[in-house]
């Protein structure tokens, strides 16, 4: 205890003492004066003893304080200038009122004062005029910027080290991933034992070279499947170098009529490695889906594709397709009916398929509708048709009258799209968990996961073709009218552009078993007719077309101008046809107010991925997309994208 409080203590205790001995004194001096002038004598001594302890107090209070406010003046300077938090105060000017000894240290200058702050941290103009949180390096330190903007002040904290060891922490998280060889058995077939081990033993030796190369741990589970295990950093090195193994593979065996191709899934951004396989699996699906030839990486929300520059392999082999299409007759005879539906907006591809399915299902002896919403002008004479055939006409309803008739037994066939925001009816989808979806589009990351039966082949060159080849393993003697084996045809000669484009073995198969069936090529060439008028409007178009990166036609078409989606994708078709043009781009505002890009190529640029960056999607060769805007900015962003693949890829050198 200090001094002065002691005195203080006594002082007190002989002021009472005082106090007491003169009232003592006061009463003695009635009864004896002698002895009461003695008490008064003896109480003054101890008053004077009083005052004068207080005053001792009173100064040694007062030096008390003075010692302690400078102590405390001189640790809180300290501990400003100790902390290992940088402080600046900065005035209206955004010039340096004050700063902590840290802040100093941190940029390396004695003195910022009266420095220009922007200056000094450039990486904070226009983040200090709002209170927030935010990072900041400065040489080779990062920092944590909290910003006061009403009091002018900044508050600095280091922390390099938890961000160096939080990206340390990222980068080492498994991811897991699956490869496949596409075409295995379509490859090796004809070869003979030997051959094929030799083939295949080049193959795994350009695997695990290209695994040692990036640090992947590889095993393989199968003659044509192989497990991997690689860190984050890995996987980014892979992603960088956008899986050169596709290539590699593809360009080794190229002496073969059909070269090896691979296609890889792969699963990151989980702890738990029980869900890092399912998601490794469930981007090899959608690889494959997609054709095959390419890479699929999903990390957390995030999917990226890789490849797919090659058209898919046609499978050679049809057991898969009888397989489905006895999984589909039973599917068939166990619901109480059927409802069909394609896209919105059908075309040639989605009504012929629905009516092909709805032969499947008369055979079957069960209800079917077909659910059509809007008349795309491509199917106009085929809908006239179909009207004056009543017996076919009157399966066809509406949108509300297929959720009227539908129950939770009921089956919904879904064709040509596998996205339940593009069916005819999404909430029909909601009404039943009995859905078969077929299609021959590359799969997108929007997928009707809840399907009960997936028939989806990427070679195939339309729905039609593939519904063709189900009906001819659904019944034995199976007899189709002219107007469905006709409409059947016909989606396969739109989609091929009469046999040119996409067009496998299969295809002519199925062509041939609904020729032997009645369908009519002469009404298919009537169908597809179109007037001159139309004629006149896709030449005007054309007559706008430009060339970039000398093989890539891009045509925008006018302000105010209004064209079908139909008469935009027939000008790239025109376009594709060109000499010396590789890939074709239209640009044009629809009738429906949205912007359509339609594209084509003729396989040796991937305008499926250019579709997709812009939020469409479709095939390696025939690929589009809807936008909100103007021309002008759709043409922007689609030449963006082209700027963007060229400068990642060098697609268009």
């Amino acid at each position: 205890m200090p001094k002065f409080l002691l005195n203080r203590w006594h002082g007190l205790h002989i002021y009472w003492s005082s106090i007491v001995i003169l009232l003592l004194s006061i009463a003695l001096f009635f009864y004896e004066w002698v002895l009461g002038a003695v008490g008064l004598v003896l109480g003054g001594v101890l008053a004077y003893y009083t005052l004068a302890a207080e005053r001792a107090f009173r100064k040694g209070l007062n030096q008390y304080v003075g010692t302690l406010s400078h102590r405390i003046k001189k640790a809180g300077n300290e501990v400003f200038n100790e902390l290992p938090i940088g402080i600046i105060l900065y005035d209206e000017d955004r010039m340096v009122e004050w700063h902590n000894g840290f802040a100093g240290r941190m940029l390396d200058r004695e003195s910022l004062i009266g420095e220009p702050l922007h200056e000094l941290l450039p990486g904070l103009k226009g983040k200090d005029d709002k209170d927030q949180k935010l990072e900041l390096t400065v040489g080779k330190q990062i920092y944590q910027v909290q910003v006061k903007a009403e009091h002018r002040l900044l508050y600095f904290q280091d922390v390099t080290a938890l961000i160096s060891l939080t990206r340390k922490y990222e980068e080492e998280k498994i991811a897991v991933g699956i490869v496949m060889l596409d075409n295995l058995d379509e490859a090796t077939q004809g070869m003979d034992d030997q051959s094929r081990s030799v083939m295949l033993a080049k193959v795994t030796g350009e695997l695990t070279s290209w695994a040692q190369k990036h640090a992947v741990y590889i095993r393989r589970t199968a003659s044509d499947r192989f497990l991997i295990f690689m860190n984050n950093r890995s996987l980014k090195q892979l992603e960088q170098s956008r899986f050169e193994i596709l290539d590699d593979v593809r360009d080794l065996t190229i002496e073969h009529k059909l070269p090896f191709t691979l296609s890889i899934g792969i699963g990151a951004g989980s702890d738990s490695l029980i869900e890092l396989g399912q998601l490794a699996q469930t981007s090899l699906d959608m690889a494959l889906g997609r054709g095959g030839d390419q890479a699929a990486v999903k990390v957390g929300q995030r999917l990226s594709f890789y490849g797919g520059r090659s058209n898919a392999v046609e499978k050679r082999t049809r057991v898969r397709a009888r397989v489905i299409s006895h999984a589909l007759r039973d599917l068939i005879r166990d619901s109480d009916k059927v409802v069909i539906m394609g896209h919105r907006i059908p075309d040639m591809d989605a009504i012929g398929a629905a009516i092909g399915v709805l032969k499947a299902v008369q055979v079957s002896q069960k209800e079917g509708y077909i659910v059509l919403e809007g008349i795309n002008p491509s199917i106009q004479k085929l809908m006239e048709a179909i009207k004056e055939d009543e017996k076919l006409y009157r399966w066809f309803i509406t949108p509300e009258q297929a959720m009227q008739i539908a129950t939770p037994r009921s089956l919904a066939v879904v064709v040509d799209t596998h996205k339940a925001s593009m069916v005819a009816e999404p909430k029909l989808l909601q009404q039943t968990h009995r859905i078969v979806v077929i299609d021959h589009h590359r799969r997108s990351e929007e997928f009707i996961s809840e399907a009960t039966l997936v028939y989806m082949e990427p070679y195939a060159s339309s729905t039609c073709e593939l519904v063709t080849e189900l009906l001819q393993y659904f019944h034995d003697r199976l007899t189709m009218d002219v107007l469905e084996a006709t409409s059947l045809l016909a989606g396969i000669v739109v989609d091929t552009k009469s046999f040119a484009l996409r067009t496998g073995a299969r295809t002519f198969e199925a062509a041939s078993f609904l020729r032997r069936n009645g369908a009519d090529s002469g009404l298919v060439q009537r169908m597809l007719k179109e007037d001159l008028e139309q004629y006149i409007r896709k030449a005007e178009i054309i007559k706008h077309a430009e060339i970039v990166y000398d093989h890539i036609a891009i045509a925008a078409t006018s302000p105010g101008r209004k064209y079908s989606q139909l008469l935009i994708a027939q000008v790239a078709d025109t376009l594709i046809n060109m000499t010396d043009i590789m890939a074709s781009f239209v640009v044009s505002e629809r009738t429906d107010g949205l912007i359509g890009i339609s594209a084509r190529s003729l396989g040796q640029i991937n305008v499926q991925v250019v579709m997709e960056r812009l939020g469409g999607g479709g095939h390696l060769t025939n690929a589009a997309t809807q936008l909100d805007g103007t021309v002008e900015e759709a043409l922007a962003k689609l030449k963006r994208v082209l700027e963007d693949m060229n400068e990642e890829e060098g697609l268009f050198e």
